[in-house]
């Protein structure tokens, strides 16, 4: 008996330090797994403790608050098991049997491995616990009745399906998930029905977020729009690009999640969204002043007046300062709301990689008449977007009364 009891623990001697290091192992890739599906951009209120809840997530159907996921047990999730954290990421199951709202990306979540999850649950039980209960949501009647989501998850719960993967590049697969599951880039970037849900039909193809449009990622839409595979890898890393700079919504995309993923996911996302064989990313031709519609050659002189002191007054943009106008994202876009809101609402000082950040940009919603805005945005649009249709004052004017005002637009 006692040999045997000095072979066992001479046996479970030997086997600590491998369960240990598995254990190390499963942390490390459950940190970088709630990197990239983004957890802490929806679970980190501004300011507030990481993964401690109380975001505002504004909905069509009233505020929703981003949850406390600290290992605590009285305000977090300290007392869930796999079993429960995984129902909770794929089902929309609270541990107390109550569905969650769908602004939980579950949806989309419900194609991750069970793997994958406990390896975000065994990251998440090691961050700080923070005793403090988040918000409690409180949407109105009938929004407010949680039982009536079983309806919807069986109408709309798992409709995020994968494009069969079949002759496609490794890649082209680990993008698949990085984007369609991982990085739920179908959340915002597809558009919404009545209930909802998203509209699998007309996935990616864009979709609009508190006054802003999350643009179309179609593979054709992103090659017109003079993105190729490069230049969307890089922005993807570092937040800025020939193309402009991440803001709104995807400032921090980049600042949570897509600044620490791998260089091989960022430009598998890449080789997902473009395809392995990508269409040609379409070159922009400047126009020239007179040849641009009367408007247009009107907003010049708006643009030297509010937006030349940042931007050069040939729209090279400055170093540290101001993006380029030139080829801009923003301007190629055949909608023009997202150029109106960045006018009118301005950015806020952005930091990205290393030692790079752009400067506050002001919001101009005061200073210019409708007449003088809509000069200034067929200007851009016409000379440095291509694109060639003029914008009359009511299609401004009504923009501005579409969009929403609110505190804090939420990812």
């Amino acid at each position: 008996m006692k040999q045997l009891l000095t072979r066992l623990t001479l046996a479970v001697g030997l086997a600590a330090p491998v369960l240990l290091a598995h254990a190390d192992d499963q942390v490390k890739r459950g940190e970088y797994l709630a990197r990239a599906a983004d957890c802490m951009a929806c679970h980190t209120a501004p300011g507030g403790a990481p993964y401690a809840g109380g975001l505002p997530i504004v909905s069509p159907f009233g505020t929703i608050y981003g949850t406390n996921i600290t290992p605590s047990k009285e305000h977090g999730i300290g007392q869930y098991n796999d079993d429960e954290f995984f129902a909770a990421l794929t089902e929309g199951k609270r541990r107390d049997g109550a569905n969650l709202y769908p602004a939980m990306p579950y949806t989309s979540y419900h194609l991750m491995p069970r793997e994958d999850s406990d390896a975000i649950h065994a990251y998440l039980k090691t961050v700080e616990p923070i005793e403090r209960a988040a918000p409690v949501t409180s949407l109105s009647f009938p929004f407010n009745v949680r039982l009536g989501l079983m309806g919807w998850n069986v109408l709309y719960g798992k409709d995020v399906k994968l494009e069969p993967a079949e002759g496609k590049s490794e890649a082209w697969k680990r993008g698949q998930y990085m984007v369609d599951v991982l990085g739920h880039c179908g959340e915002c970037h597809t558009p919404r029905g009545l209930p909802g849900a998203m509209q699998q039909d007309k996935r990616m193809t864009g979709g609009i977020l508190n006054g802003y449009l999350a643009p179309s990622l179609l593979a054709t839409d992103l090659a017109a729009r003079g993105w190729n595979h490069q230049d969307l890898s890089t922005f993807l890393k570092h937040g800025m690009s020939a193309q402009g700079t991440m803001f709104n919504e995807m400032f921090p995309v980049f600042h949570n999640s897509t600044q620490g993923l791998s260089d091989p996911d960022l430009a598998a996302m890449a080789t997902f969204l473009l395809g392995d064989q990508p269409p040609e990313a379409k070159a922009l031709t400047e126009v020239p002043l007179d040849k641009l519609s009367p408007s247009a050659q009107r907003g010049r002189q708006e643009y030297l007046n509010v937006c030349a002191g940042c931007h050069a007054a040939g729209g090279e943009g400055k170093p540290h300062i101001a993006v380029a106008m030139r080829g801009n994202t923003t301007l190629r876009l055949e909608d023009p709301r997202n150029l109106l809101r960045v006018i009118e609402d301005g950015i806020g000082e952005q930091k990205f990689s290393g030692f790079e950040h752009m400067q506050p940009m002001p919001g101009f919603a005061d200073k210019l008449s409708p007449g003088q805005l809509t000069d200034l945005l067929n200007y851009l649009r016409q000379g440095w977007g291509g694109q060639p249709a003029e914008l009359a004052v009511s299609d401004v004017q009504k923009l501005q009364v579409d969009a929403p005002t609110v505190e804090h637009k939420a990812h």
